[in-house]
């Protein structure tokens, strides 16, 4: 299995495959080889900064005689005119990586600023935000990190480091009891220790996954009359996450239930990028 290290470096791979190409050659043909210049990040719009990290990681990979100097770092709050960055070394290389660079900025700083306004709904609660699998392609491990950056958790990162038994699950199975069962044998013959979760949709499930053992219970769909009831039938014997066609209208009432975790998928299926640009200075 390889590291989260050379999962990025791959990404950055294809980033550069799919946009470079075998060449700028808008910029190889106007911009001499030797010429030297300066580009700065430019902030927009207000919004939580992430991808600081990644983006050298990018100038890194493409020519690692770029100098990023760094004035903002990730996580930080800001607003439109700030200079996160200056980068300076070839101008050929600066044009090269700006929108590799750019789009994976643009994108972890919407999801951070997403995520920070949804933790901010459950402010004073002891309930925390959860992202999911629903991210892009190959950049699952920057969308995720940005969640955090952002304030909220991830989940699991895929399907490898966690057992999350889902309706299908359940019902290929034949039960939760059984597909528990099942899990919890796998792990022991695989020397695994993961988390074990299971998706609910009623409180006979409820009773069915608390006695069979596991870590944490998905209220799936729930309202949230009916999540109140659930936490208190469930009592603190395991973790509990609510899940399903939460909105940020609504987040704060799944919190006040007492539910531990929240999950969105928003956070990352549909979530607009923070304007910002790469300019000469």
């Amino acid at each position: 299995m390889k590291t989260k290290d050379e999962l990025i470096d791959d990404l950055l791979t294809l980033a550069f495959a799919e946009d470079v190409g075998d060449g700028d050659h808008t910029t190889l043909s106007t911009i001499p080889a030797e010429e030297k210049g300066r580009q700065q990040l430019i902030v927009k719009e207000e919004g939580i900064l992430a991808g600081v990290d990644i983006a050298r990681k990018v100038f890194e990979k493409f020519d690692p005689s770029l100098k990023m100097t760094v004035m903002i770092e990730d996580g930080a709050h800001v607003k439109p005119g700030d200079i996160a960055f200056v980068v300076e070394g070839s101008v050929r290389s600066l044009l090269q990586t700006e929108r590799v660079m750019l789009n994976i900025m643009q994108r972890m700083s919407g999801i951070a600023t997403t995520t920070a306004r949804y933790q901010k709904e459950l402010e004073g609660l002891k309930t925390k935000v959860l992202d999911t699998r629903k991210t892009t392609p190959g950049m699952r491990l920057l969308e995720k990190e940005a969640v955090k950056i952002g304030g909220g958790e991830n989940h699991r990162i895929g399907l490898f480091d966690m057992i999350l038994i889902k309706d299908n699950h359940v019902d290929f199975a034949g039960g939760i009891d059984k597909a528990v069962a099942a899990a919890k044998d796998y792990c022991k013959a695989k020397g695994k220790d993961l988390k074990i979760e299971v998706e609910v949709r009623d409180t006979d499930e409820i009773k069915q996954a608390l006695a069979a053992g596991v870590d944490r219970i998905m209220l799936d769909n729930f309202t949230p009359e009916r999540t109140r009831e659930a936490v208190e039938l469930i009592d603190g014997q395991c973790e509990i996450e609510s899940s399903g066609g939460i909105t940020l209208d609504t987040l704060r009432q799944y919190g006040e239930c007492g539910v531990d975790f929240i999950s969105v998928g928003a956070l990352t299926h549909s979530v607009k990028g923070l304007d910002m640009s790469f300019k000469a200075c």
